[in-house]
């Protein structure tokens, strides 16, 4: 639905976790239904907002610290995660919803390294939807055994505005984006941009060989969100990508500072569902490529 939906870019419009951008509904005058489509994007981001909570009720419970990753198409999400598969220690148990309009390629790229794997197909029964929301999230949460990960990430579709638009529950936001996307994206698409507390900025390997600015990059991402963390990566060579596992390790640690004891019992959080297609993605141990 987001893409019935604008924005209001204020530059000091603040975000807290992985709350959507939808405080505005926007100029919809130009349209004979304005009034109708209004009613209709705040019943969807109502019930939006309410399983996104129950989502982070269910990972707080879980001890679990979920991670919302965005980009457009191609930039090197999947990539990273490969590579963060097989670099992180392994005392760091990691669960992960693969989020695509059709296909499970993605997924199958990331099984065999000891990550819990879901499938979240947005053309099954979700409209083949261009993001993923918090009922889509939660429908893929039986499918993990949630108490047993430390981490989990959501793979969101890619697509660099409608992801944007909408709280799936987790605590952190973050983007991989890719030099080969030009210097002007954040100025063209600032929601995405502005609604991250990290970016990843991927395939620094070819550098070298592009006419991209990078300097003029940051400056365009500082003035759409200068409280951005930014980490200079390449998922082939895998520059920089220690500073990228120094990051998960530092908000694992304020997690568990911040944990306290819940009142959930564990019996009732979501479990592990052993007829779910995503147990064929499972792997008991890591592999090294």
């Amino acid at each position: 639905m987001g893409r019935f939906h604008q924005h209001e870019d204020s530059p000091d419009h603040e975000h807290h976790g992985d709350h959507g951008d939808h405080g505005d509904h926007g100029d919809l005058s130009g349209y004979e239904t304005g009034p109708e489509r209004v009613v209709v994007l705040e019943r969807i981001f109502g019930e939006n907002d309410r399983l996104a909570a129950a989502n982070r009720s269910t990972f707080d419970a879980a001890g679990v610290t979920a991670i919302n990753m965005m980009s457009s198409p191609g930039a090197g999400k999947t990539a990273i995660l490969r590579q963060t598969l097989v670099n992180l220690p392994d005392t760091t148990r990691v669960a992960i919803i693969e989020g695509d309009i059709e296909t499970s390629l993605d997924a199958e790229r990331l099984a065999g390294y000891g990550a819990q794997i879901a499938q979240l197909n947005t053309a099954s029964g979700f409209g083949g939807e261009c993001h993923l929301d918090a009922p889509m999230v939660a429908s893929a949460l039986p499918r993990l055994d949630l108490v047993t990960a430390d981490l989990l990430f959501i793979e969101n579709v890619g697509n660099l505005v409608c992801p944007a638009e909408f709280d799936v529950g987790a605590h952190h936001r973050v983007m991989v984006y890719s030099i080969t996307e030009g210097e002007e994206k954040p100025l063209k698409y600032p929601v995405m941009f502005r609604s991250v507390e990290l970016v990843l900025v991927n395939k620094l390997d070819l550098l070298p060989h592009l006419d991209f600015d990078l300097p003029l990059f940051l400056r365009n991402l500082a003035s759409v969100n200068p409280a951005a963390t930014v980490l200079q990566v390449s998922a082939r060579s895998t520059e920089g990508l220690d500073l990228w596992y120094n990051w998960l390790a530092e908000i694992g640690q304020r997690s568990e500072r911040a944990a306290t004891i819940s009142a959930t019992p564990r019996e009732d959080l979501p479990a592990c569902d052993p007829r779910a297609d995503a147990d064929a993605l499972r792997a008991s141990t890591r592999k090294r490529p």
